[in-house]
């Protein structure tokens, strides 16, 4: 079983180890000096990688989170930890444990009176982050979108999945593995702009399929205990379901043991989902999941970081841009990999180690 580790990134500060090998990876060849590696009395960090960057204060960052105890943020925690100790900075993770705009709104408001240097959000509400990114981009506060967007808040750029896009690759594949009937796709909360946009276009593709496939909506809730009691009862109460789906990573966990403990597989019912929780993999290996499409988490908490970071440094000049964090296939050919691999990338380990790989590598679909 995986373990997925808690960052405890409320305040991680600088880890000289950790700067260390994400500053030599960066284009640093000698090795740092300790001068290098600590805070100076003028309060700014030295330059990563030796001479890349130039001496700056060490900026601090705060991301505000929609589920913030939610485990597919763990390795987004651990990407934007490594950031700071590349790049010289910190940050802090608050927000709402349930998916509460106006919880995420006073963080963000407390964010922008304690004068922040730069502040990262999932845009998860259409228009409740409007007048807060409005306020912080006129106090001088960068704003960066993450894992859910809304390009008409004035947000600088975002980092994330194209969510819809992500859709209609989950609703083709759901017509490639179901021929007709009942299909239900479970959304932990129906609406938020992180998960709806993938549900729209499963939607969208099922019905360019020209199948004779219903796909019912049904909302699973914000926390992982209560998905998989309510995808399960929802199950109980249908058992003519073609396939069970979903949008969300603690959705899709649940769907897994629930396809486990009913033997569902034997039965001929299709599953999947999104992202990399341990009981998705275990149930890919086991073959409870058909698949699982990857988002890389890790990626949205570091290019975040690394995008703030570079406004900061270039005084506005550069930094901010969408940036798409992909759409990955897992499925029983290529899980292997996964679970038999422990690392801060995939949130189930706590450790800096360099992984290895060897042999070809398979083309972008």
């Amino acid at each position: 079983m995986n373990d997925r580790n808690d960052p405890n990134s409320s305040n991680p500060g600088i880890d000289v180890g950790r700067r260390t090998l994400m500053r030599r990876a960066l284009g640093g060849t000698a090795a740092l000096s300790m001068g290098a590696l600590g805070l100076g009395a003028s309060g700014t960090a030295a330059a990563a990688g030796g001479d890349v960057f130039a001496k700056h204060p060490e900026w601090r960052f705060v991301f505000i989170n929609h589920v913030t105890t939610n485990p597919f943020f763990v390795p987004t925690q651990y990407g934007a930890k490594d950031a700071c100790a590349a790049f010289g900075c910190s940050f802090q993770w608050t927000g709402s444990q349930k998916s509460v705009a106006s919880e995420m709104v006073n963080s963000m408001n407390a964010a922008i009176s304690a004068r922040a240097d730069g502040i990262a959000i999932a845009l998860v509400d259409q228009h409740a982050f409007n007048a807060p990114v409005k306020r912080a981009l006129e106090a001088g506060i960068p704003v960066v979108a993450y894992n859910a967007d809304v390009k008409k808040s004035g947000r600088l750029g975002y980092v994330g999945q194209n969510l819809f896009d992500a859709g209609k690759a989950l609703g083709e594949r759901i017509a490639q593995e179901v021929d007709s009937g009942d299909v239900v796709g479970f959304i932990a909360t129906p609406g938020q702009l992180n998960i709806q946009p993938r549900l729209d276009g499963a939607k969208a593709a099922i019905k360019a399929s020209g199948k004779n496939i219903t796909l019912h909506e049904v909302a699973s809730g914000p926390t992982v205990n209560e998905e998989f009691s309510r995808i399960e009862s929802y199950y109980v109460g249908h058992k003519d379901l073609k396939g069970m789906f979903a949008v969300d990573a603690g959705s899709t966990e649940g769907v897994a043991k629930t396809m486990a403990k009913h033997n569902l597989q034997e039965k001929g019912v299709k599953a999947g989902g999104f992202d990399m929780l341990p009981g998705t993999l275990d149930g890919i290996k086991s073959g409870a999941l058909d698949f699982t499409i990857d988002q890389q988490p890790y990626l949205q908490g570091f290019y975040t970081v690394m995008e703030l970071f570079l406004y900061k440094l270039s005084g506005g000049l550069t930094g901010p841009a969408d940036i798409n964090t992909g759409l990955k296939f897992v499925t029983k050919d290529n899980v292997k990999a996964y679970l038999a691999t422990k690392s801060r990338f995939e949130g189930n380990s706590s450790h800096q180690k360099y992984i290895k790989r060897s042999g070809p590598i398979a083309a972008a679909e």
